[in-house]
């Protein structure tokens, strides 16, 4: 059965929004999970955790960019010697609606690209060399109205907003677990005669709370993905390229030398092992199930 290209877009938008709920009432159970334990500071310890989660995610926010393309040796590329290059993020970036972002290369031979910037004015591609050598003008162009859409679908905006929420539940989990270890609570929690079941769950809860929201975090990260590769499609209105891509880029199974951990979900496929199993933990999908829904579109 053949998909429609703009459902997939929908309902890849719709999973986000749901997510986010999700992530939110599970912001709210955390709080009063603390406040069961600390009595009324479940929630003092929650704003506490989410001034500084905010502090670190807005300054990842405006010099993220900058440090990626660094971490990764992108070199600004010639508009001469890589003219082809220019012309497609061009045409592209006009087909999206978005000023054209600037170009970088990656001296890598892996295959791989990815996308970079705070907002459409402030945005960056860059592709490896690898990309360029293996991929025909299709399959090029594909990835990069890939890039093109999570610069169009402000996915930098919306994965900060996920780092503040991980960053806040992580926090706020770990001042609690500090505070239970120096005691600070042991006596308040006697006094007030609370159910010894429910404050073993309410502390199991706070202590795997980071686990939990890391998992969301990366099905967003994940769904994010989806949504570029159908947005990508809808720009090039030839799914099949980027399936034909995603493949070469997966037979490739090369690791781009200059990736680390934390660049890792910006690029378009796992840019430390292309083939490694994907988990729960992964922040991309599995390349064969983004291949078999482009085929299907």
């Amino acid at each position: 059965m053949r998909k429609d290209m703009f459902s997939e877009i929908f309902k890849n938008k719709i999973k986000t929004v749901l997510l986010f709920v999700i992530f939110f009432v599970f912001i709210m159970l955390v709080g009063f999970a603390i406040k069961y334990i600390f009595d009324f500071a479940g929630f003092g310890i929650l704003f506490f955790a989410g001034f500084f989660a905010i502090i670190f995610a807005v300054v990842g926010y405006f010099t993220g960019d900058k440090v990626v393309l660094a971490t990764s040796r992108a070199k600004l590329a010639d508009e001469q010697k890589y003219q082809h290059l220019h012309n497609l993020v061009e045409g592209l970036s006009i087909s999206a609606g978005i000023p054209k972002p600037k170009v970088y290369v990656i001296p890598d031979k892996a295959p791989n690209a990815f996308a970079t910037g705070r907002s459409p004015k402030h945005s960056s591609v860059a592709v490896t060399e690898g990309l360029l050598q293996i991929l025909n003008r299709e399959e090029l162009e594909a990835v990069i109205a890939h890039e093109i859409s999570h610069i169009q679908n402000q996915d930098i905006k919306i994965m900060t907003l996920v780092t503040i929420l991980f960053g806040l539940v992580a926090m706020a989990s770990d001042i609690a677990i500090r505070s239970l270890f120096w005691g600070s609570v042991t006596g308040s929690r006697r006094s007030n005669g609370q159910n010894p079941v429910l404050l073993i769950i309410a502390l199991v809860f706070v202590i795997l709370a980071p686990v939990v929201a890391i998992l969301i975090q990366m099905m967003i990260s994940r769904n994010r993905e989806y949504l570029a590769d159908s947005n990508g499609a809808s720009l090039t209105r030839y799914p099949k390229g980027l399936a034909n891509a995603l493949r070469k880029i997966l037979d490739a199974n090369t690791p781009v030398a200059a990736a680390t951990k934390g660049t890792a979900h910006f690029y378009i496929a796992n840019p430390l092992k292309s083939k490694k199993k994907t988990s729960i933990f992964s922040t991309h999908p599995p390349i064969e199930e983004r291949i078999k829904r482009l085929e299907q579109m």
